[in-house]
């Protein structure tokens, strides 16, 4: 009953756009030695403005080819550049045990990590057990209500302070500062699936980069998603999500090379909409026929990208 009330949900925000997007312009997988999954088989091999945060000037970081985020891994590494912000952050008073969300639908629902702060609603399996220690080293963060994460949030949003929660967020603040205020975490995921209302990849690139500038001015380690839909048609988005943290030399969870070998490339087969995950138990991944649906890769890769960094920035 759950599920269905869930799929009509997001089936109606779909109708207003992807995950409703605001009128702001808007087989089973083996177990690898390096525990990290890989879902069926290989994947091909404004507003407010934010403080501008330099870019790294070591060196000049060479672009991506067209398709070649298709072939980055899931699971990111971490750079020195990161280490760099991580350090700052923590000057700054940044928690080190606490990380926030940014997103749309696909992030505000319970189906997304949330579920890692109740015992009792997961199951890692042997395979995964390793990753308990980052679960209770982020305790707290999987289940708290980010103030910039609302179903119809796209990348201009975010930065509007008429998208804030006026109860909680300063006058003028927008709802990523105010989330950053509140919550002082170190690490931010960004997963922004909608569509942006038709825009161009190029203007949505324009906000996430102030969205990714604002996180680094205040000392929180970015980590950027790639979306597992296509709802572009030309994959324009995820190449400019990928050359983004290419650019910025930030993690990238590309959880398009986690959906895309998945049964319809992990889309929900009664909607058949090439944007709604297909459902399973979103927590378990111990059983084989639970793992050929999207939502338990979706949790998993998540939580395996949040022990890389952690582990990556503590090293």
């Amino acid at each position: 009953m759950f599920k269905v009330k869930f799929l009509i949900l997001c089936a109606a925000a779909l109708l207003i756009s992807a995950c409703g997007a605001d009128a702001i312009q808007t087989t089973v997988a083996p177990v690898h030695k390096d525990k990290t999954a890989t879902p069926g088989q290989s994947a091909p091999t404004v507003v407010q403005s934010a403080t501008k945060a330099a870019a790294p000037t070591s060196a000049p970081r060479p672009t991506l080819a067209a398709d070649e985020w298709m072939t980055l891994p899931i699971v990111p590494s971490v750079s020195e550049t990161v280490i760099e912000i991580y350090r700052r952050g923590l000057k700054l008073g940044n928690d080190p045990n606490a990380f926030s969300k940014v997103g749309d639908c696909q992030v505000s629902t319970d189906f997304f990590l949330v579920g890692f702060d109740h015992p009792k609603q997961y199951s890692l399996g042997s395979d995964y057990a390793y990753l308990q220690s980052t679960i209770d080293y982020y305790h707290g963060s999987f289940s708290r209500q980010s103030l910039a994460v609302k179903d119809g949030f796209n990348v201009a949003a975010v930065l509007s302070p008429l998208r804030a929660d006026p109860d909680q967020c300063e006058k003028s603040e927008n709802p990523l500062a105010c989330e950053i205020r509140l919550n002082h975490p170190s690490v931010i995921v960004i997963s922004m699936e909608t569509n942006f209302n038709q825009q161009s990849a190029e203007k949505y690139g324009t906000y996430m980069r102030q969205i990714v500038e604002y996180s680094i001015s205040q000392g929180v380690v970015p980590i950027l998603a790639t979306k597992a839909d296509n709802i572009e048609g030309n994959h324009s988005i995820n190449a400019e999500i990928a050359a983004i943290a290419n650019e910025y030399d930030i993690p990238l969870w590309n959880f398009w090379a986690a959906a895309h070998p998945l049964p319809n490339n992990g889309f929900d087969l009664s909607l058949n909409d090439g944007f709604h995950l297909s459902i399973g138990k979103s927590y378990y991944f111990d059983d084989p026929a639970n793992m050929e649906r999207a939502w338990p890769w979706r949790n998993l890769t998540a939580l395996q990208t949040l022990d890389a960094v952690r582990n990556g920035l503590n090293k």
